[in-house]
């Protein structure tokens, strides 16, 4: 396993653990979580609004004993109603000082690595969420913060204005758009990237052609087939599309959402493959010329 490391010094693995599919119904979610830290794995992310809360609560049950090997990311942001019908965005000061607390306690820990604003808006009252973060970290509970966005108004805006250590966003063959807006943006500035969506919900790793964000079926399929043909060097599709990822410059971590013992497997293949060749490179890049954030510029 390779590690990249943030500016505040942590040192993050570059295929880290995305928890939001496992349930607590599930019986190996201990065994999946215990293998990966065994094969390097030390990043693993969840939220506050997974499960209402019970991902988390999975997560830091399965880490007990662990803890010290590794890093946990959360988010906040989203609040559940009383009634349980659905969520409220809710990026205020008071908010977020007293969340904290709640994942601290269904995590089983007294701190956070990596404490993440679960969205945003450009109309957000930005300074006062800051303020919020850097207070967190002045009381030691969690090490450092970021954001999970896709709107690069939002993060331009969070780069300029806060001491943010990372940014989860999503990033993929099918989903280029950050490579026009935002990831020389955060190279530059030496913040993180988190990359989501690696596989673009399994297009990229089996399943057939669907539309997928602007682009549609026939043009999804189209290439699909093309980027089986370009496979070199023994790699499986999933392999080269997570090594595309994780082989960006930009990138700190490709964050691989795992439920299956086969889905952590071929995220710990992908991790031991060598980086991908510049020929490899090429051919990927020439599929298609990619979109452009069309929203929220």
């Amino acid at each position: 396993m390779q590690y990249n490391t943030l500016k505040n010094g942590l040192k993050i693995s570059e295929i880290s653990f995305g928890c939001m599919s496992l349930k607590a119904s599930y019986n190996d979610n201990d065994t999946l979580i215990g293998h990966a830290v065994d094969n390097g794995i030390n990043l693993f992310d969840t939220a506050d609004l997974y499960e209402k809360g019970d991902n988390e609560k999975l997560l830091g049950a399965a880490l007990k004993g662990r803890r010290k090997e590794i890093h946990i990311s959360t988010k906040v942001g989203n609040r559940w109603k009383a009634d349980g019908s659905g969520w409220e965005w809710c990026p205020r000061k008071e908010y977020i000082l007293t969340a904290v607390d709640d994942s601290l306690r269904r995590l089983q820990t007294d701190y956070i690595d990596m404490y993440l604003l679960h969205g945003g808006t450009i109309d957000d009252p930005i300074d006062e969420t800051i303020e919020a973060f850097e207070r967190l970290v002045e009381l030691g509970k969690i090490r450092s913060y970021g954001l999970s966005s896709i709107r690069s108004n939002v993060i331009r805006e969070y780069v300029s204005r806060s001491n943010i250590a990372a940014v989860m966003t999503q990033y993929s063959v099918l989903d280029r758009r950050p490579e026009e807006e935002t990831l020389q943006l955060l190279k530059d500035n030496t913040i993180g990237v988190l990359a989501r969506g690696t596989v673009a919900s399994g297009l990229l790793a089996g399943k057939p052609a669907a539309p997928y964000i602007g682009i549609d079926e026939e043009m999804v399929d189209t290439i699909q087939q093309d980027l089986a043909k370009s496979l070199l060097h023994g790699r499986s599709m999933q392999q080269t599309a997570l090594r595309y990822v994780a082989d960006n410059p930009s990138v700190t971590s490709a964050v691989i959402g795992v439920r299956t013992a086969q889905q952590l497997e071929d995220a710990l293949t992908a991790a031991r493959a060598l980086p991908l060749s510049n020929e490899e490179l090429a051919l990927l890049k020439n599929l298609w010329e990619g979109t452009t954030y069309a929203e929220h510029r």
